[in-house]
This record gives C-alpha cells, sequence and structure tokens, in this order.
C-alpha cells in the first residue's frame, strides 16, 4: 500500500477565526500541493481528513484535483492532532487491500506516524511542513515501511508550476 501524508495548509489564527480554516496562503499551498500530486500521476483510493475544516478543505482540494471524489472523503478522529498512532495505524490497516491512500492531517500526530512506518518502536525524526507531501510503501502484513520521497511545499510549486 501507498500511504501519502499531508499536513494541511496554513491556516487563519484563532484570534481571526477560530475554526482555523485554511488562509488564502495555506488554499494557494494545498491547491500547488494538488497540481502536483495530479501531475505526478498520483491516485487514491482512500483520502482521509479529520473534523478540522483546514484539514478537511486540505482533503477536499487534493481529492478534486487528483479525481477522488469529494464526497467520499472519509472524517475520522484517527488523524486528528493528537491521536494516537496507535489508532492511525489501525485506522490504515483496515483499508489493507487498497493500493493507495491520502491522510490530510495535523502535527505532531503526522510525524509520529511517519516515524512509526519507518521504524517501529523507535523514535524518527520526520519533518513535515504545510502543504508538504510525502509517500511511503508499506507492504501488507509488515509492521514497516519504506519513504519513497518527500517534497517540500516549495519543490510541490516548482512541480506544479505557475
Amino acid at each position: 500500500m501507498l500511504i501519502h501524508l499531508m499536513q494541511h495548509g496554513a491556516c487563519l489564527p484563532k484570534e481571526v477565526n477560530p475554526n482555523q480554516p485554511l488562509s488564502p496562503v495555506g488554499r494557494e499551498q494545498v491547491e500547488k500541493t494538488a497540481r502536483a500530486a495530479a501531475i505526478l500521476g498520483l491516485r487514491f483510493q482512500l483520502v482521509a481528513a479529520s473534523s478540522k475544516v483546514r484539514s478537511i478543505q486540505t482533503a477536499e482540494i487534493m481529492a478534486e484535483t487528483t479525481g477522488y471524489p469529494v464526497e467520499r472523503v472519509v472524517v475520522t478522529d484517527a488523524v486528528k492532532a493528537m491521536a494516537p498512532t496507535a489508532d492511525t495505524l489501525k485506522f490504515i490497516n483496515e483499508y489493507e487491500g487498497l493500493d493507495s491512500i491520502l491522510i490530510a492531517g495535523h502535527l505532531p500526530s503526522l510525524s509520529l506516524l511517519a516515524s512509526a512506518i519507518l521504524s517501529p518502536g523507535k523514535s524518527v525524526d520526520v519533518r513535515v511542513e504545510n502543504g508538504g507531501l510525502m509517500q511511503f510503501s508499506l507492504p501488507p502484513g509488515k509492521s514497516a515501511g519504506t519513504l519513497n520521497w518527500a517534497m517540500t511545499p516549495a519543490q510541490l510549486t516548482v512541480l506544479a508550476g505557475s
């Protein structure tokens, strides 16, 4: 299974909007990442988001641009900011037969999940940025996976073009 992890785009401060939706900069980040994902030919059989508005908006933009039905985005607490890694891995394992999934999530859970995929039982420092995207391979029945690639928002912007 290919697991794609993406931190939501930059959001508005709580003082501006307590729901913290994507800011204009964050929306642009996610749109560029989505265009880059489409250029890379990424197709997802599952797109998941937390219940936070910024995560849902990120997942919906990614879904729409890559051809995944927006109405099928799965909203789950398993990918929220403080979700235990074991809960997120359990959620992923529920979809073991799929080829490719995208999780639009938050820190610190995305970094912890990436670490758990790369090195179960050990801590690996994995840097995740707003609008960045990384891909892991997780073979069926295995507890450890491989990082295929990780791209920063700046790299994705270059790939997406103007």
